[in-house]
């Protein structure tokens, strides 16, 4: 079952395209990350996911429904990196003043989610520093045990140490929740993320497990006799480099059969090939870099 579903999604904000043809399924029970970079088009798909914004064209359908009623949204902890608080509350009146709207509410929960991030009961949200502030807004999304969790960019700007704090939190949910989250911070995405959409210019260029994905690219060296780097190279082979008597890529469809036929057909027999997996980081740079080159 997808717990998120858009539709040919289309969003424009008047003569520009935020979004265009988007046709995204989250599963539930995934971890699921949505990368790009700034102006991507992120935020405005959570956001319409969501009900803040509405769509040009196509449409959503979140928990299996179009429209959220405050049935669903009981079910939604939502935490956005520029999120809106009551400062002038402290954490403890906080969370007893958000507590009455969620039916599934615990008690213990919450108390084990203040302790963990050590937040000061006493101390007024607009006293907090930013990396407080995201462990409360987060804190109070988890204390209802919620069965969707969307977090837009919540690690932006925050230290390591207080990153992890947020992701060990998410994990310990991660197991009764679908989550969904849009963030920079592609080496700790890539920790415990299942899944993966990337979104270039309001459309989305694939969207697979990151097992899979981890499987298909493959940074390969090739150190050959001679100079010359042929014509023609398959189409999966990004950011082709010449060095000397080396070549470069990557290859975006890795298969070691095929791959390596495709060397010696267009190398002869190499001296040596070196072929090595790549982080989620390293793959969103060669997309991104391969997408300019296109433009």
């Amino acid at each position: 079952m997808n717990i998120l579903r858009t539709f040919d999604l289309g969003k424009k904000f008047r003569s520009a395209v935020a979004l265009e043809g988007l046709n995204l399924s989250v599963p539930e029970g995934s971890v699921f990350a949505l990368i790009g970079s700034n102006g991507a088009g992120k935020t405005t798909v959570i956001k319409i996911l969501m009900n803040i914004l509405q769509p040009t064209s196509g449409h959503t359908e979140t928990l299996g429904r179009r429209k959220l009623s405050p049935r669903e949204l009981q079910q939604i902890g939502y935490v956005s990196e520029n999120q809106e608080m009551p400062e002038w509350m402290t954490v403890e009146y906080f969370m007893a003043y958000l507590k009455p709207f969620y039916p599934t509410w615990d008690d213990a929960r919450a108390e084990e989610l203040l302790r963990q991030f050590e937040l000061p009961r006493d101390r007024k949200l607009k006293h907090l520093s930013r990396g407080m502030k995201m462990k409360a807004a987060l804190a109070s999304s988890l204390a209802y045990r919620p069965k969707l969790i969307v977090l837009d960019e919540p690690f932006s700007g925050l230290d390591p140490l207080v990153r992890d704090e947020l992701i060990e939190g998410l994990l310990e949910s991660a197991s009764e929740a679908t989550i969904l989250i849009s963030s920079h911070d592609l080496a700790e995405i890539e920790s415990f993320a299942s899944h993966v959409g990337y979104l270039d210019s309001g459309r989305l260029r694939f969207s697979e497990e990151m097992t899979a994905l981890s499987a298909r690219f493959r940074e390969v060296e090739v150190t050959l006799d001679r100079n010359g780097l042929p014509e023609n190279l398959p189409p999966t082979w990004l950011r082709p480099e010449k060095s000397a008597a080396v070549v470069r890529f990557v290859d975006s469809q890795f298969d070691e059969a095929r791959t390596m036929a495709d060397i010696r057909r267009l190398f002869g027999d190499p001296r040596s090939v070196s072929i090595n997996p790549m982080p989620l980081r390293s793959i969103f740079v060669t997309l991104e870099k391969a997408e300019r080159k296109a433009a």
